[in-house]
């Protein structure tokens, strides 16, 4: 039996350098965006999501990620507690005195604690209920409250900081803390519990611009002391726990504990960073400033990987995870104008609905022929997932399976593939045609990789100047045109050097009497003039750089 005549292959090109990295396609997939105001407009001064470590205390830390589905949100006089799968407000927690700071949720989901500007601590049961029951009051810090956080380690364990600048260690059981620190010269306006230190190593900033390290176990004054130029706004331990951000300024500082000593200053912002947050399992910072912009670094070298620009100042933000694995599935970012912003990166099976919606409202928007078409590929889909699972279901039976051609409907003789008008012109040898079909801008099917993919076999079959003889001005221009659009493009330079040279020597005596013609090969002959000037720069350049570095060696 003969083998069945296939359509020609299409041309696979290497793929060009693109303007876009991975990088930035990951955190430009967090688009399907959703805003929040708050009441008043009060500017959105925290947002805190609970760790994951807490929930050691379950059987299942996949249990633990699934039972908490909550982050608060910290403005003005009040502290919202928001749903992570709906990405709307549950409850709004309103019993404070005055401004409220860093509504902080406990691991377990269950227990909120807030400071606020009397001096106050609050702690709130959120697990149940519509309204949130105040469980514990502390009031024995003198000025505003700006910071307080749940430790990693024990539920019942947390810190805070204050504009007395003190820092304090608290038992929830208890109604004194466990430890005071002091130290600090000004306000205390940035703290959290190191990794690794269980609760008893805690990092605190201050508008003294230093950053402490206090260990519990240790009597005295802080075990390590770092000085900056500026106020600190913002610390941020890595989950190594031997390496500590800290926003000072405009600056973003990377201390290493270990050595004691600063590593690097990111001074990518332009205006104070007020915010640091953890991303993709700790491999990424995010950061955000009253400059508007959100910035996000790779840990390795503390390189700006992807940014984003904000309307107003931006005073906090977080990166939300969700599932089983903790991937990164919000982006919350609060701003001064009062609005938080949540953008979403869908994943799993709600991604894949949503590209299904936007294939049928673009197909919808194209027209009928559109909508057939997008039905024959899922049906498609279909039967090559039922064929799929069918065969699965007899390799459990059989040594080896064969895979064959599809047959027709009754059987039998293989189907033989439909071809379209242009390939059925090449495979009859109508050479001119085909080439006409492809280089056909206007028509809806047109794609310029299948022109390529023509010239390439016409040229394989030496039958590429028998495809451009006996044309007029109506049939050489469209040609003249394509090799002239796509000669800068080094994938296609080939094929259009070889073409331009058969039109040159076929049609160039002919161009006098056509202004139409004459024109479009002035405009060749240009396109050639400036890629060869560009190539000669780039020798040049080479040269230099080449010198250059030979004389650096030296």
């Amino acid at each position: 039996m003969a083998a069945p005549v296939l359509p020609l292959p299409q041309l696979k090109l290497p793929t060009a350098p693109s303007p876009v990295t991975p990088e930035q396609r990951y955190w430009k997939s967090f688009k399907n965006q959703k805003s929040h105001t708050s009441t008043a407009s009060w500017p959105i001064s925290h947002i805190s999501f609970p760790s994951v470590v807490g929930a050691a205390t379950s059987n299942s830390l996949v249990a633990a990620a699934k039972a908490n589905d909550l982050f608060a949100v910290t403005s003005g006089p009040r502290v919202d507690v928001f749903s992570i799968r709906r990405r709307e407000p549950l409850k709004t927690i309103g019993r404070f005195d005055s401004e409220a700071h860093c509504g902080e949720i406990r691991a377990d989901g269950r227990v909120l604690v807030a400071g606020e500007d009397s001096g106050k601590m609050q702690v709130f049961d959120v697990g149940g209920g519509t309204r949130a029951v105040i469980l514990k009051t502390w009031h024995l810090h003198k000025q505003p409250v700006w910071v307080t956080k749940w430790s990693p380690s024990e539920l019942t364990t947390l810190m805070s900081a204050s504009d007395d600048k003190t820092v304090r260690l608290w038992d929830l059981p208890s109604n004194v803390p466990t430890r005071v620190f002091t130290g600090h010269s000004d306000y205390v306006r940035s703290g959290a519990f190191m990794p690794g230190g269980g609760s008893n190593m805690l990092v605190t900033g201050s508008y003294d611009e230093t950053v402490r390290i206090w260990d519990a176990r240790s009597p005295g004054a802080a075990v390590l002391t770092f000085k900056h130029a500026d106020p600190i706004e913002e610390v941020l331990p890595l989950p190594s726990g031997t390496t500590l951000l800290a926003a000072s300024g405009s600056a973003i500082s990377v201390l290493d504990m270990v050595a004691a000593k600063p590593l690097r200053l990111i001074t990518n912002h332009q205006k104070t960073v007020t915010a640091l947050a953890l991303a993709s399992h700790g491999r990424r910072v995010v950061s955000g400033s009253l400059d508007g912009h959100v910035k996000v670094f790779e840990t390795a070298h503390w390189n700006v990987v992807a940014s984003s620009k904000y309307p107003s100042p931006i005073l906090s933000l977080g990166v939300i995870t969700a599932g089983a694995t903790h991937d990164d599935r919000h982006l919350a970012v609060g701003m001064q104008s009062g609005v938080l912003s949540l953008r979403t990166r869908l994943a799993g099976a709600a991604a894949d609905k949503a590209r299904s919606r936007a294939a049928e409202q673009t197909a919808f928007d194209a027209g009928p022929s559109a909508l057939d078409k997008l039905d024959a590929q899922r049906a498609k889909r279909k039967r090559l997932a039922v064929s799929s699972r069918a065969m699965d279901r007899l390799g459990d039976t059989v040594d080896a399976i064969i895979p064959t051609a599809p047959r027709t409907a009754g059987g039998g003789a293989y189907k033989r593939p439909k071809l379209k008008p242009w390939q059925r012109d090449f495979r009859e040898g109508r050479y001119a045609a085909a080439l006409d079909a492809v280089l056909d801008t206007h028509a809806p099917e047109y794609q310029s990789i299948t022109a390529l993919t023509l010239v390439v076999a016409l040229r394989h079959r030496s039958a590429l100047r028998e495809a451009l003889e006996g044309r007029d001005e109506l049939t050489v221009l469209p040609v003249v045109r394509w090799a002239s659009k796509y000669l800068a493009d080094s994938r296609y330079v080939g094929v259009c050097v070889d073409i331009a040279f058969h039109l040159l020597d076929l049609y160039s005596e002919f161009a006098e009497g056509s202004a139409e013609l004459a024109s479009q090969f002035q405009s060749l002959h240009g396109k050639v003039a400036r890629e060869v000037e560009k190539a000669q720069m780039a020798l040049l350049t080479l040269g230099m750089t080449e010198a250059l570095g030979s004389g650096s060696v030296e």
